[in-house]
């Protein structure tokens, strides 16, 4: 399939359409601001020649998937766990929870719930539907199949389209939208759905409703319904049935009027200007009319009222807003590669010198996974940054060759011709790239941007002033950049439109395939600021402006979400009743753990996410007696625990006098306390520029 795919593109033909719904749905184009970009990101015409020279090699099939042809796989989505898998896996298209069954799906509210170290909120099947396909039970609840099954027949930036099938036919098609009450059906043909609940009709027979474990839920259609327990209704070929969950302090009629208008889909805009990235998500309904909207609490902004009531979740209260367009801006982060060193007087810079004298000799063989190889080499790229600071030439040099090196190897194309590691393959199936050796999952897709981050990053630092070694790696390293970051427009084929971005969450999702019942997951929240970071640098290095502007946005809105619902949320909220810890390490769809993946010492919980922390780790500031607080639950004995030399970092942020005490610290701190990413010379270096500020 690749091979037809290439050869139409590089022969000046257009690839063939995925679908309009395919997860490109997006357009920066129409997003206003000095920095927004216009055009695709990394289009098929553009990368599919450098596709070509690498070796096209299946590392690990993904699972079976539930997927329609020509659509991208769409790994590392809110929803990847509905598609890939033997069993579908319940989906958290907030303020819903949703799931595919044998007969239809079932939805309803999360039951929100507080313990000292999760916040629960699983999926609530509250009302089931059978889709009426033939064979099937007759019934909500039975064990028969009531269709052949489903695939997901579209996706875009926010919402998901099933099609229905019995008997080798389309029934119909269900839509869920992240931020949407919502889910409508609409028939293929003539079909009767039954629908679990006791329902009644009000208001002159607009809606039905049902109550649920003490939440209303709503039915409108402009089919016949059958009303009592359980419900059913008969909808013609191209008529509908929506229904929703009404909202706390929510109007029922404002549901209703907009139940009649359901959601078929969604587009993004961003923009990054006047020291503010905002993030615009436009919601299609069927004949254009307005509709009701849950703001996450990263989104509320005085410019959107939201008034129309309120959802408790995992994240704290969701607001309704009557719009079509969920708008928000968050401060905008500028990239960057190099600490600031300006402050520091001889005897500090001496005193690095030297140190990075020691890191060089120091230093191992790098290894050769796409982890730990990429994180080697962000050691040394922010090494020679500080040796070419504070005069260490010789260092610097020998940092600079081993560097090049060292990437030169990895990003050489066909080098998984030649070796079973340091070197990467484009995986068609799957529609991505694969580095050998893969660690973590990275062959079925997990922590993609984890990994490339790092090797993004080095190379943009070392290439900073230097066209000519970003022009030499630009043919591999722009392929790991589209691999997490492309934008290719509507026809997209070669690459899914960012990867692993959640435009509606405002953050990333790590797992590949999301085989579970939680949701998507992302533990480092801060790993994920630093690709986007290491993105930007990349497209400083290589000359590309739209991406460097589709960059800062991504690392701006991560960066938000990050200290929204990993390190800084607003612990007034009520949901937050009962949780004892001032992070959240493990974030998922439908529930938040402080856990994490690989340990349970107190000090992982937090040192995960703020590892590596690079020159933008700032962004981890704000209010001094927050960061103390979450440095005594993570180290109430000190720093000499996993994760040291990062919590030291981090608590420097507090103050010039929480800095300077780190420093002396830092001083002591035992070198297995120093992390394969970091150096003795950048924790120094860290740390003496805030104390120095």
């Amino acid at each position: 399939m690749l091979a037809a795919v290439l050869a139409v593109t590089v022969s000046g033909c257009s690839v063939p359409t995925v679908s309009a719904s395919s997860g490109s749905g997006s357009s920066s184009s129409g997003a206003s601001g000095e920095n927004s970009p216009g055009g695709a990101i990394f289009d098929d015409a553009t990368v599919a020649p450098l596709i070509v020279a690498l070796p096209q090699r299946i590392v690990k099939d993904l699972p079976e998937a539930r997927l329609a042809d020509g659509l991208v796989p769409p790994t590392n989505r809110w929803f990847s766990g509905l598609v890939f898998g033997t069993e579908p896996m319940p989906v958290f298209p907030l303020p819903l929870s949703f799931a595919a069954t044998d007969a239809g799906f079932a939805f309803g509210l999360p039951a929100v719930s507080t313990s000292e170290k999760a916040i629960m909120g699983s999926h609530n099947p509250a009302i089931t539907v059978d889709v009426g396909g033939a064979g099937g039970s007759g019934g909500v609840g039975g064990s028969g199949s009531a269709a052949d099954g489903f695939v997901v027949a579209a996706y875009d930036t926010a919402s998901v389209t099933l099609a229905h099938s019995g008997n080798g036919s389309e029934i119909g098609r269900t839509v869920i939208a992240q931020g949407s009450p919502f889910v409508s059906f609409t028939a293929t043909k003539e079909t009767t759905l039954a629908t679990s609940g006791s329902w009644s009709a009000g208001d002159g027979g607009a809606v039905h409703t049902t109550e649920v474990g003490g939440e209303i839920y709503g039915l409108v259609t402009d089919g016949d319904v059958s009303a009592g327990s359980p419900g059913s209704v008969t909808l013609h070929p191209g008529q509908s049935a929506t229904w929703f969950a009404l909202a706390e302090g929510g109007d029922l009629a404002a549901f209703v009027a907009a139940a009649k208008h359901p959601v078929t889909g969604t587009t993004v805009a961003y923009s990054v200007a006047d020291g503010r990235a905002g993030t615009a998500i436009g919601y299609t309904t069927a004949d254009g009319s307005p509709t009701l909207l849950a703001a996450m609490p990263h989104q509320r902004s005085s410019e959107t009222v939201c008034d129309s009531g309120s959802y408790r979740s995992v994240y704290g209260d969701l607001r309704v807003c009557g719009v079509s367009t969920l708008e928000w801006t968050v401060d905008a982060l500028d990239p960057s590669g190099t600490l600031d060193l300006g402050g520091l007087d001889a005897d500090d810079r001496a005193r690095l010198a030297e140190q990075v004298e020691a890191d060089v000799a120091a230093t191992r063989v790098f290894p050769s996974d796409t982890y730990f190889g990429g994180k080697a080499l962000y050691r040394a790229a922010n090494l020679w940054s500080i040796a070419t600071q504070v005069g260490a030439d010789s260092a610097a040099a020998q940092l600079k060759t081993v560097v090049v090196d060292e990437l030169d190897l990895w990003m050489q194309p066909d080098g998984c011709d030649e070796r079973a590691s340091r070197c990467f393959v484009y995986d068609a199936d799957a529609r991505g790239i694969v580095g050998l050796d893969a660690s973590f999952g990275s062959d079925e897709f997990n922590d993609h941007h984890f990994h490339y981050g790092y090797f993004l990053y080095a190379a943009g630092v070392i290439a900073a002033d230097d066209p000519e070694l970003a022009a030499g790696w630009a043919p591999v390293m722009d392929l790991l950049a589209a691999d997490i970051a492309a934008d290719p427009g509507a026809e997209a084929g070669v690459f899914p439109t960012r990867r692993v971005f959640d435009a509606y969450a405002g953050h990333s999702w790590a797992s590949g395939t999301s085989p579970f019942a939680d949701g998507n997951n992302q533990e480092s929240s801060s790993e994920a600021v630093n690709a986007w970071n290491g993105l930007a640098l990349w497209a400083a290095a290589s000359g590309q402006g739209s991406l460097r502007a589709e960059a800062t946005w991504l690392l701006s809105a991560e960066a938000a979400s990050a200290r929204a619902y990993w390190t800084d949320f607003d612990q007034a909220d009520p949901v937050y009743d009962g949780f004892d810890h001032g992070v959240t390490s493990l974030v998922w769809g439908g529930k938040r753990d402080w856990a994490t993946w690989f340990s349970p010492e107190p000090s992982a919980m937090l040192g995960i996410l703020v590892l590596p922390m690079s020159p933008v780790s700032s962004y981890l500031a704000g209010d001094p007696d927050r960061i103390r607080s979450n440095l005594a639950d993570a180290a109430p004995r000190g720093f000499d625990v996993m994760f040291g030399d990062y919590l030291l970092m981090y608590s420097a942020l507090a103050g010039e006098g929480d800095a300077e005490a780190a420093l002396d610290s830092a001083a002591s701190l035992n070198e297995d306390r120093i992390d394969d990413g970091d150096s003795r010379s950048y924790l120094l270096a860290w740390l003496m520029m805030h104390a120095r500020a």
